[in-house]
């Protein structure tokens, strides 16, 4: 029998919107976190996977990377596209007061605040696409057009 699906913020502002998504569970891992394990769980391709990022920028503060979960974030780009001249990974620490989230379940919806957000452009190769829900263990399986719209994001290169 399968677990109850908690419906998360995320997913409750979705609805509020009247965005389709869906939720999907997996087996958490507390030892290993990856987008890579979180995309094997699933079944699912790992560049349908993508992860959030919080990064801090030394002229326009905190902003926020969805990249394909096997990739790393190049700071260079991710300073170009969000007019800062450098960047750094925002510390582990400061995640959870600053977006509300923890690591491993960090979603682009439902921040504390509404960050500028970057989805990089392979998000549009698919129909869907797999990003944190809010917590560990789940993920929304979402159009990339509609988390672009959602979050005001800009659809860019982050590699």
């Amino acid at each position: 029998m399968a677990a109850k699906i908690t419906k998360t913020n995320a997913a409750r502002l979705l609805d509020r919107a009247k965005i389709a998504y869906e939720l999907v569970s997996y087996e958490v891992d507390e030892e290993n976190l990856a987008a890579i394990h979180v995309a094997e769980q699933l079944g699912e391709n790992i560049e349908q996977v993508f992860k959030t990022l919080v990064l801090r920028g030394d002229r326009n503060g905190v902003f926020v990377c969805v990249i394909p979960g096997d990739r790393e974030v190049n700071l260079k780009m991710a300073a170009k596209v969000s007019g800062n001249k450098s960047v750094e990974m925002l510390h582990m620490k400061e995640l959870l007061s600053t977006t509300g989230y923890i690591r491993g379940g960090c979603s682009p919806i439902g921040m504390k605040k509404e960050f500028p957000t970057y989805i990089h452009t392979t998000c549009l190769d698919f129909d869907h696409i797999y990003v944190s829900a809010g917590m560990r263990g789940l993920q929304l399986r979402i159009a990339p057009r509609d988390l672009v719209a959602y979050t005001h994001a800009v659809v860019c290169d982050l590699l």
